[in-house]
């Protein structure tokens, strides 16, 4: 019997996507990124279904992701990179995380953390996206330093990395040019690191150049398209997540009566409407009042109305439709279901977003379905 509500994770389309991906781009090393709770499909299960897909690292933003990774018994190579002026970096030495480091007092602070044996580093540079990041004017003397507590043991530079913006093709390739130049000056000063990181999904795909011998896989590992261009199934990508309820109650109402919060919809004829348990402290974006769709017995229907804090509406018309019926949200459009993508549409923002921000109180129930 299927639950109230819950979003259902297909494992082995995670492991297909990573075994996929690998075969395009031909690197060295994939790091397979599960921040944010793996993008909102769970953080561990995602990172195991990407290492039987061939990843040899993963990596998180956050330490206390990569800690969570470590508690769950994952052993894998582990990378983490964005942290706050106050972190103890005494856990990631501790138990073999490789810390992202984006300036001079980051590489002290975690030269410093170092035990008995030395802490990883993977040096960040600033090539253009104007975040976090060692800037150009630094490159030198924080390469120099690094060398040094190489020599002393108490570190070692195991990655070089930045990131891209996606702006144009023209703009990526420029920040590749860049980060070129930053690996040259390290390796002048005399820093060997094994994994050299630019790419994510979205150039790792489309820009060979920018692959260097290693490249993240984000929202590709979990089956979505980054591109506006080309969908999931176009570039042999399956969706892992179906979000899914269960009508929780139908109404006839007649013309003209008005639906959910503002009456921002009115019922145009008589019609039947099939109330959804999902709403915006679910994730479901209040953005997509009256414009997501959804399936339900084969069916695609619109939502009528604001979609409120737990639930939503959805204009059925004459449709055969009753409590207890199951409604997909998204899922694989292959199935004749609304994506994650279509949502985004509707909602004005990215596929990423509309994952990621599916909410705890919505159960994720793993299953093998490829």
């Amino acid at each position: 019997m299927s639950g109230f509500r819950e979003a259902i994770i297909d494992t082995d389309a995670m492991t297909h996507n990573i075994r996929h991906l690998a075969s395009i781009v031909g690197v060295d090393h994939i790091v397979a990124v599960v921040k944010a709770d793996g993008y909102g499909h769970g953080a561990v299960p995602a990172a195991r279904a990407a290492l039987a897909g061939g990843a040899d690292w993963l990596g998180t933003a956050d330490l206390s992701e990569a800690l969570e990774l470590r508690d769950a018994g994952i052993t894998a190579p582990l990378l983490c990179w964005l942290h706050g002026p106050d972190t103890d970096f005494r856990p990631a030495t501790e138990r073999g995380i490789d810390v992202g480091v984006s300036s001079l007092d980051q590489l002290e602070r975690i030269a410093d953390a170092a035990g008995q044996a030395p802490a990883y580093v993977h040096l960040k540079l600033e090539t253009g996206l104007s975040r976090n990041g060692i800037d150009p004017a630094e490159w030198r003397s924080t390469f120099e330093r690094a060398a040094e507590l190489e020599r002393d043991g108490r570190i070692g530079v195991r990655g070089i990395f930045s990131h891209l913006s996606n702006t144009s093709d023209a703009d990526d390739l420029a920040a590749a040019n860049e980060f070129a130049s930053g690996i040259r000056l390290a390796e002048e000063l005399g820093l060997r690191p094994q994994l050299k990181h630019l790419a994510a999904t979205a150039a790792a795909i489309r820009l060979p150049d920018t692959r260097f011998n290693t490249v993240r896989i984000g929202i590709g590992l979990y089956g979505l398209s980054p591109f506006d261009d080309a969908d999931a199934h176009e570039l042999g990508l399956i969706p892992a997540m179906t979000l899914r309820a269960s009508v929780a109650a139908v109404r006839r109402v007649p013309a003209g009566k008005g639906v959910s919060y503002s009456y921002t919809y009115r019922a145009p004829k008589e019609t039947s409407l099939a109330l959804v348990p999902l709403g915006y402290a679910d994730g479901i974006p209040r953005q997509a009042s009256n414009a997501g769709r959804v399936a339900i017995g084969g069916e695609l229907h619109s939502v009528a109305g604001r979609i409120a804090m737990d639930q939503f509406v959805v204009a059925v018309g004459d449709a055969t439709v009753s409590a207890g019926d199951d409604v997909v949200i998204f899922g694989n459009p292959q199935n004749g279901v609304p994506s994650a993508t279509d949502w985004a549409n509707a909602a004005g923002t990215i596929n990423y977003e509309v994952v990621t921000r599916i909410g705890a109180r919505v159960p994720r129930v793993y299953r093998a379905n490829s």
